[in-house]
């Protein structure tokens, strides 16, 4: 244990985070006075008074005259028409991009489908292409962004920026997106795994606000989710904290493409929703599955009720090993509300130690879709600061 003196950098790294802090709080405040800043950091005066002077001079904030409470005030904001941040987010079948100044400051997003299993290369060009389109709609050009966040739904090695394996996205293994991107795009990118990114989201707008401990549980195709602890994203030594997805739940279940048997994907994934309806409705993809079950078709909601009874298992552990407060669930599967809800809740109180399942709530993602493109900005925001720190 080290008992005295700093290590070498700790200053700039010091001023890198409280730089970090002033941006991501006026990303979710909007403008506010020097004081405000400080009050919403808990950093003194003076150093909110030096960082917003380098922040001004770096061109990252604007300032204004304002009054406040009939005084005079001069209001800081984050800079208008500079240089931008961009979101890409991958879903297992589609594609997400936003552009803005901020997190909460969005200037536009699209959608874009991606076929299954597609490859790394095919996707990254999508996303290049993808986001010089919504550039130049919006009167802007690639040369204007100054840092990208990217995310996929896959582990993510945050000591090589890989894939961290094939079996779970096939066609990304070793591939270094991060670069890859940059190249195509020149500009800065920071790569992390998408349901981080969403956590971030709900974390900075969403049902995850003032949450100290607590996840994000992503459910589409597959399972995903994000760790918060502290008040931040967890991502573990490595950056693959998280799949959830992966963690077995019988291990005389199913062979998973990952190589194990019984782990939850193989029971609340697409394929095993798609298989457990297919013998009485026919081949169905998961969007038809939960529009049928919002309908109220009785087939389709037991395929629903079944997944949230295998998630509820599996959250069971996290709630035992985590303690958290709030677990908020979005992706499709959360469309169907309270009919899934209800199956992991009680799956949650069947598995879980009593004292952790009573204190922990489990709620629908506020931010919808757009919970990892907006987290993915805020990302973009923070390795920006970092970068320029």
């Amino acid at each position: 244990m080290k008992t005295g003196g700093s290590a070498p950098g700790s200053q700039s790294s010091l001023r890198r985070a409280n730089r970090e802090r002033v941006v991501e709080t006026l990303s979710a405040h909007g403008p506010l006075t020097q004081v405000e800043i400080s009050g919403a950091t808990g950093l003194s005066p003076a150093t909110i008074s030096n960082l917003v002077r380098d922040l001004d001079a770096d061109g990252e904030v604007a300032l204004s005259n304002s009054v406040r409470n009939g005084r005079r005030a001069v209001l800081v904001a984050l800079a208008e028409g500079g240089p931008l941040l961009a979101g890409v987010a991958f879903g297992d079948r589609d594609i997400r991009v936003a552009i803005g100044t901020g997190p909460n400051d969005v200037i536009a997003s699209q959608r874009m489908p991606l076929p299954q299993d597609h490859h790394a290369d095919e996707g990254l060009d999508r996303a290049a292409r993808l986001l010089h389109d919504l550039l130049v709609d919006n009167g802007r050009s690639v040369p204007d962004l100054d840092q990208v966040a990217l995310g996929l739904p896959a582990p993510v090695d945050s000591v090589t920026g890989a894939v961290g394996s094939e079996l779970i996205m096939p066609g990304w293994r070793g591939v270094p997106a991060a670069a890859e991107l940059e190249t195509a795009l020149r500009a800065p990118v920071v790569l992390d795994n998408t349901a981080n990114l969403a956590a971030e989201g709900e974390l900075l707008a969403g049902a995850l606000s003032r949450v100290s401990t607590g996840a994000y549980l992503k459910l589409s195709h597959g399972v995903g989710a994000g760790l918060v602890i502290g008040g931040r994203v967890f991502r573990g030594s490595a950056g693959t904290a998280g799949e959830i997805g992966h963690v077995t739940i019988d291990e005389a279940g199913p062979v998973c493409r990952c190589g194990n048997r019984g782990c939850l994907n193989t029971y609340v994934g697409s394929p095993a929703l798609i298989a457990a309806i297919a013998p009485s409705q026919g081949p169905i993809g998961l969007r038809d599955i939960v529009a049928r079950a919002q309908q109220g078709d009785p087939g389709c909601r037991r395929v629903i009720v079944d997944a949230g009874r295998h998630l509820g298992v599996a959250v069971a552990g996290l709630v035992n090993l985590l303690n958290p407060e709030v677990i908020a669930v979005g992706g499709q599967l959360a469309r169907t509300g309270d009919l899934l809800l209800d199956a992991m809740r009680e799956g949650v109180e069947r598995s879980a130690i009593p004292s952790a399942a009573a204190s922990v709530v489990l709620v629908l993602g506020a931010l919808g879709d757009e919970a990892d493109v907006r987290g993915a900005l805020l990302r973009a925001a923070t390795a920006r600061s970092a970068r320029v720190g």
